[in-house]
């Protein structure tokens, strides 16, 4: 039987080898991350992402306000810290980093308001790079938007977006409103800001990913998946190497990671920041509004710095995306000083992190430690260097 007559409308994609498309748009992501790398957070810079402002760190925490001009953080920054920051109805009024210190449940932490950025900021424009190479050094990011600013203004300008039935079928407000601050859509402020500090190699409320990646001096490339969840494949991994010059090298995925995440594991120079998206101004909002608003942003936090509506849920918000543990040092023969604990941040709470913080010198004398709290099954317990703590311990170090 004489073949089949060639397909006259061919479906796009119809007899290319995806696997080699996409291992080719992987090396395409890779030669774009290199070039940013280059030009963004040059290889003579210590710091790696450039110059940000004078800012000395203190406290026991750095958290960073990053937004456009005019959406309040000078005022949040006055109100939750008593520190004076110049306010105005005009945009950039704030030319600089201003620092400011709150107290939260014994944890000292340094706000620091930042100049207002623009789209292009991660480019150069205004004083975008100096503001998010400021914001690397954060350990939490605020975001901070003006709930006001997708209802009344569409990506096109169009005003009046408010108008309309809030109930009706397809075109009424809250479809529209859902769609606004809903996966990707009217949320255009949010999603600029996410990039420009992506570009920076900030990402935002994620992980580092789970991806070995030693380089070797033969042998060639060596790729092993172990998550089946994974879309990073090995044609993919080794157009990325590539890319990079790199011919020898083991590399091992246990997460479900994907090229991009092997691209910033190469790299080296991304940070992982928490971060909370604050909607200032929400005095301008009907409830109903402010309830779909939040129901598509599980890390908003509404308030109303004017009116001072919403600060003391932020504080706590802020608090516990620091995951913050409190550790009491006691003194043999005395009682535990409550008054100045012992900050530990993230998984470093172990019982050798709890001396680095007081000293060096400690974990060399260390002998053993005495604990009391929720860590320990016996009040008190002796514990080694490895212990992990938990929040509110009682810790006495015994030397040698």
């Amino acid at each position: 039987p004489s073949p089949p007559p060639p397909n006259p409308n061919p479906m796009p994609g119809d007899g290319v080898d995806k696997e080699a498309l996409k291992a080719k748009m992987a090396a395409s992501k890779a030669k774009l991350a290199k070039l940013k790398s280059e030009l963004l957070l040059p290889k003579s810079s210590s710091k790696g992402a450039g110059d940000g402002f004078d800012v000395t760190k203190s406290g026991d925490a750095r958290v960073g306000m990053i937004g456009f001009p005019s959406v309040g953080k000078s005022t949040l920054l006055s109100k939750l810290t008593e520190t004076e920051s110049a306010v105005g109805a005009y945009e950039f009024t704030t030319l600089t980093a201003v620092p400011g210190t709150v107290v939260v449940h014994g944890t000292r932490i340094q706000l620091v308001d930042l100049p207002g950025i623009i789209e292009g900021a991660k480019d150069g424009k205004g004083r975008g790079r100096q503001v998010i190479s400021t914001g690397r050094t954060c350990d939490l990011i605020l975001i901070v938007l003006d709930a006001m600013k997708p209802l009344t203004v569409s990506s096109s300008g169009e005003e009046g977006r408010r108008e309309g039935d809030w109930k009706g079928g397809e075109g009424s407000w809250r479809v529209r409103l859902t769609k606004l601050w809903g996966h990707g859509g009217g949320s255009q402020i949010k999603n600029i800001i996410e990039n420009e500090l992506s570009g920076f190699g900030i990402r935002l409320n994620k992980t580092p990913p789970d991806i070995s990646f030693v380089k070797r001096e033969r042998g060639g490339l060596n790729f092993t998946c172990m998550n089946s969840n994974a879309t990073l494949d090995a044609e993919t991994a080794h157009a990325i190497c590539k890319e990079y010059k790199i011919n020898n090298a083991s590399i091992t995925v246990r997460s479900a990671a994907n090229a991009e995440d092997l691209i910033d594991v190469i790299e080296g120079n991304r940070v992982y920041i928490p971060a909370l998206y604050v909607l200032n101004k929400v005095d301008g909002l009907f409830i109903e509004e402010l309830d779909v608003i939040t129901e598509h942003m599980p890390d908003a936090v509404p308030v109303c710095a004017d009116h001072e509506w919403g600060l003391d849920e932020l504080l706590e918000r802020v608090w516990e995306k620091l995951s913050v543990t409190r550790v009491y040092t006691k003194p043999k023969g005395q009682l535990p000083d409550y008054n100045e604990p012992v900050v530990l941040r993230g998984e470093r709470r172990s019982v050798e992190d709890f001396c680095r913080r007081i000293h060096k010198d400690f974990v060399k004398s260390f002998k053993y430690a005495w604990v009391w709290g929720k860590s320990v099954q016996h009040n008190p317990q002796r514990c080694g260097l490895s212990h992990v703590l938990e929040d509110e311990d009682i810790v006495q170090i015994v030397r040698k």
